[in-house]
């Protein structure tokens, strides 16, 4: 069985589809990969953010709750969000941008840390790395300056070390630190650390994170799953997304995991050069096209707003 390959993906929440697709396409320079609905809710919207290819390592998603209040991170939640950039002279342009943009950044050795206008913790990490950059394009931002995909994730725990024997025997992932792990697989990596948990108690909410997801091969997905359980987890059964097949659990910390496969891919039901451009819908869903588009608000075209093909 192959080791999990990093983070597939990264699900968070928002309140307005509008304003989050004109913050992560416009200022951060994402692509709109997907345009579809929340498949266990699917009168609110789903939208995947990620490079050019729709690629599993650089997919930040976010579910739409119109008018949902803003939630807090707190034990055993994602507090932070860490994309990597290729140098320090990335970061002095994004400190810029987001200024521009009206956010505040503050530049720490190799990072730049700032909240999204929704409250989500980000980090932008120029430190070294052998995995690929997963770039978008944007015309105002240079290829040499653009994201390049996740580097990790922080989150909050109660009690400290008790996620370490879960996720170092089960899942695999290799200790760095006292607080600090790594999942790497053939071709890419992510960490994932701990922080003490705040006093305050956590509530979901718009700004947080939902789940974050792990990439495994579709031919070992029920492995892990069947793994996961072995470990003390409580895995849902492998779900078919259409895009990708998922199982959810909880880790020992309380944070939401998912095992997604690499495939079938967001090119399954539209040409890679029009991802994103319209409502998509898995087969199971579409008899709800009619009902789903007559409720969910209408987005622009990033792509046609920027000039891009």
């Amino acid at each position: 069985m192959k080791p999990l390959n990093g983070i597939h993906h990264i699900s968070a929440i928002t309140a307005d589809a509008t304003k989050n697709l004109l913050f992560y396409t416009g200022v951060m320079g994402m692509r709109l990969v997907k345009k579809t609905v929340n498949q266990d809710n699917p009168a609110v919207y789903h939208l995947f953010y990620a490079d050019e290819e729709g690629s599993p390592g650089a997919d930040l998603t976010f579910f739409e709750y119109p008018g949902l209040a803003r939630g807090r991170a707190g034990a055993g939640m994602i507090h932070r969000i860490g994309f990597r950039v290729g140098s320090n002279e990335a970061l002095e342009f994004w400190a810029l941008r987001l200024t521009a943009a009206g956010l505040e950044g503050a530049v720490e050795g190799d990072r730049l840390r700032f909240d999204d206008p929704e409250g989500l913790g980000f980090e932008l990490i120029a430190a070294p790395t052998e995995d690929a950059p997963l770039v978008a394009r944007h015309p105002e931002i240079p290829e040499k300056f653009a994201l390049q995909g996740f580097a990790g994730v922080r989150a909050f725990e109660r009690r400290r070390g008790a996620s370490h024997q879960f996720l170092t025997e089960t899942l695999g992932f290799e200790g760095t630190g006292q607080d600090d792990y790594e999942s790497r697989g053939d071709s890419r990596g992510s960490f994932y650390a701990y922080d003490a948990a705040p006093d305050a108690r956590g509530l979901g909410g718009s700004g947080t994170v939902h789940h974050v997801a792990w990439s495994s091969t579709l031919e070992d997905h029920v492995a892990w799953r069947d793994r996961v359980i072995e470990g003390g987890g409580d895995p849902t059964p492998v779900i078919d997304r259409f895009y990708f097949r998922s199982i959810y659990f909880r880790e020992p910390s309380g944070v939401l995991f998912e095992i997604a496969t690499v495939g079938p891919g967001f090119a399954s039901d539209e040409p890679k050069e029009h991802l994103g451009e319209r409502l998509s819908l898995p087969p199971a869903f579409e008899y709800l096209r009619e009902q789903v588009e007559a409720n969910l608000t209408p987005l622009p075209n990033p792509r046609e707003t920027s000039r891009i093909s």
